[in-house]
């Protein structure tokens, strides 16, 4: 895989799968620019790689907007981008307000929208690009207690199939990785919440985790970035419109 020559963003890029695909294409060649909430891991990362860090919060939309411009002006035009920040609560319906949908889709789905329509016409009058969502398995079947995220990743999903028939003859592939339950912190969150509602111990949590995987694992970050990162070749033109799940066979259970 070479992406030399190339430039790509990754949002949520200061850790987890974000961090991991950063580093996937900067070892593939590209310059990488990563946007975040944490300025810490952020920099943390950016030395690591030699990347441009920019903190942003697509929560905000002034935020996001400002992302795009500072992106233009510190590592001009994106060649790749990764939309990859998300966010994710669990809650029953009843309890499930009007604040935590909203911010479920602001970050999860509409910042994904507003970064594309705002970076894939470039892309298309260039004649190349890449746009990779990662989605979840949750954008593709149900779980219990997760209904705005669930939705909010299957917004994803369509997105990415109706966005890749129109750029389809513009030389841009759009697909989405779907990962299911990583190693990440955001798991570790999962797994505090279970112990906490069930009174199980952490370890018993964890373990219930990685059952939810043919595996019986949880996946790690590199394996959903290296997902990613070949997505991004010049060899996977031919790769479009697609879900690629990475959850060790979870849903074929």
């Amino acid at each position: 895989m070479s992406l030399h020559g190339r430039t790509a963003l990754v949002t949520g890029g200061g850790r987890g799968i974000g961090a991991a695909c950063a580093r996937a294409l900067a070892a593939a060649g590209a310059r990488v620019a990563i946007a975040g909430r944490s300025e810490d891991a952020l920099a943390a990362v950016a030395r690591e790689i030699d990347a441009v860090a920019i903190r942003a919060d697509l929560a905000d939309r002034d935020d996001t907007d400002r992302l795009i411009a500072c992106v233009a002006e510190r590592v001009g035009a994106v060649d790749v981008l990764v939309n990859n920040a998300g966010v994710a609560d669990s809650a029953t319906l009843a309890a499930t307000d009007d604040a935590m949908w909203d911010r479920m889709f602001e970050i999860n789905a509409t910042a994904v929208f507003r970064l594309c329509r705002a970076l894939v016409p470039p892309m298309c009058a260039r004649g190349w690009g890449r746009v990779v969502n990662i989605a979840s398995t949750a954008g593709l079947t149900g779980f219990r207690y997760t209904a705005a995220y669930c939705a909010s990743k299957h917004a994803v999903v369509g997105f990415t199939r109706a966005l890749a028939l129109d750029v389809a003859r513009a030389g841009v592939t759009v697909n989405a990785v779907c990962p299911g339950w990583v190693d990440t912190d955001m798991t570790e969150r999962a797994v505090a919440t279970i112990a906490a509602k069930t009174g199980r111990t952490p370890e018993a949590a964890r373990a219930e985790l990685e059952r939810a995987s043919a595996q019986r694992r949880l996946v790690a970050p590199h394996e959903v970035a290296f997902a990613v990162a070949v997505l991004c070749d010049d060899d996977a033109r031919g790769i479009h419109g697609q879900t690629i799940v990475v959850d060790g066979g979870g849903l074929l259970k």
